[in-house]
């Protein structure tokens, strides 16, 4: 292994250091590429890795078009499927919920390792930005005064290297460096536990369902979600830190079968797995979401459980507000957009939030073993199924059309 030397190249400066290539990172740099703002993505991975790294795979309609506004949906908007409803699944029947005719928005299928490449590519292809993959050891410094900057190991020589700049933005994660600059000492951190796992699960089979399907049933909550003409997401509720291992082939599918299946539904279609892992439910909050020259932006400064696909559409929200903010500081030294920026974000993340978590009671409140919880949670369906006005609330919050901008 190449150990660091203690020497270092001269530092590069550049107005912008982006630190993690995910969807928050890459949308930040590509917005400042194409304003003329310079910028430079440090990534610890490959960019093979994250490239193929699953994530999430829905997109809300405001996303699509702020990203085909600054030339970042062509493949998106020519490739993706578009949801228009829903569906529940419970006492064996079927509740079709169209939220495009209450909102006249649509999700967009198109999965988050897609999204990630194509970003890359326009960035780093197409317009020739600095991104450097494999870095270790990112250490930042001076984050309180007007001179930040980022230190880093080069990969290939083991050299430690500087680049000096006047912001940074924070996209690395839920596990990244930056998300630890503003916590413990100078933020606060909300969480939630919710007490359920999650059983994650890829299919290499075509969708048995042109919708989402949320099954709510008495043995716990199942989901369909199609990731693509031949591979399905599926999610089973299981107990918290249960052992994917446990659940063998057979086990997976009888389960789907037994929670998923109604009269007039068509039989789910089997396939190999060929993912597997549990996800414990959890969501919290950093507040604020800047620390001086700092500004963090998706998982590092929230993080969403998936139980309404929010996570990478506030990933991107933060980094649309981030990047115009940049640009127009950049541009005209005008700070208000970095100054609101954190309360801008909260704004719609606290809205996810909520939102989720009122969804997860629905979800999980069948299978609680608690009969209030249980009543209450039928109760919540049959209202947004029943009342025209809370079906309306309902498809807002789901399409995320009535938040904040």
């Amino acid at each position: 292994m190449i150990k660091p030397s203690p020497a270092s190249a001269p530092a590069r400066r550049v107005p912008v250091v982006v630190i993690g290539a995910g969807p928050a990172g890459l949308t930040v740099a590509n917005v400042l590429r194409a304003a003329g703002v310079g910028c430079v993505v440090l990534e610890t991975e490959s960019r093979a890795f994250v490239e193929r790294r699953p994530r999430a795979g829905f997109i809300e309609e405001w996303a699509v078009r702020a990203l085909r506004e600054r030339g970042l949906a062509d493949r998106l908007v020519e490739r993706a499927q578009a949801h228009s409803a829903c569906e529940f699944r419970v006492d064996g029947a079927r509740h079709r919920f169209r939220y495009a005719e209450l909102t006249g928005e649509r999700h967009f299928v198109y999965p988050q390792p897609l999204l990630v490449t194509d970003l890359v590519r326009e960035y780093a292809d197409v317009r020739g930005g600095d991104i450097r993959f494999g870095v270790r050891d990112v250490a930042l410094h001076g984050l309180d005064g007007d001179r930040p900057s980022v230190l880093y190991t080069d990969p290939a020589t083991g050299d430690r290297r500087r680049v000096d700049c006047e912001f940074v933005a924070g996209c690395d994660g839920a596990r990244g460096v930056t998300r630890s600059c503003v916590t413990p000492g100078r933020g606060t951190v909300a969480r939630h536990d919710y007490g359920v796992g999650w059983l994650a699960l890829l299919a290499e089979a075509p969708p048995s369902s042109d919708c989402v399907v949320f099954g709510v049933h008495p043995r716990g909550f199942a989901a369909h979600m199609a990731r693509g003409p031949e591979v399905t997401r599926y999610y089973l509720e299981v107990a918290p830190g249960e052992d994917p291992e446990r659940w063998s082939h057979d086990r997976v599918w009888s389960e789907l079968h037994a929670r998923l299946a109604v009269a007039g539904a068509p039989a789910l279609t089997e396939g190999r797995l060929i993912e597997k892992r549990v996800l414990d439910m959890h969501s919290y909050v950093v507040e604020p979401m800047t620390y001086g020259r700092l500004f963090l932006a998706g998982d590092s400064a929230h993080l969403v459980a998936p139980i309404a696909a929010k996570g990478m559409n506030l990933a991107l929200h933060d980094a649309l507000l981030l990047a115009d903010a940049l640009v127009a500081y950049r541009g005209t030294g005008d700070d208000r957009g970095l100054r609101d920026y954190s309360a801008a974000c909260l704004r719609r993340v606290w809205e996810y939030q909520e939102f989720s978590q009122w969804l997860a009671e629905l979800l999980h409140g069948p299978s609680s073993g608690d009969p209030f919880r249980a009543g209450s949670a039928r109760a919540r369906l049959r209202r947004i199924l029943e009342s025209p006005a809370a079906a309306a609330t309902f498809a807002a919050s789901y399409i995320g059309k009535d938040t904040a901008s």
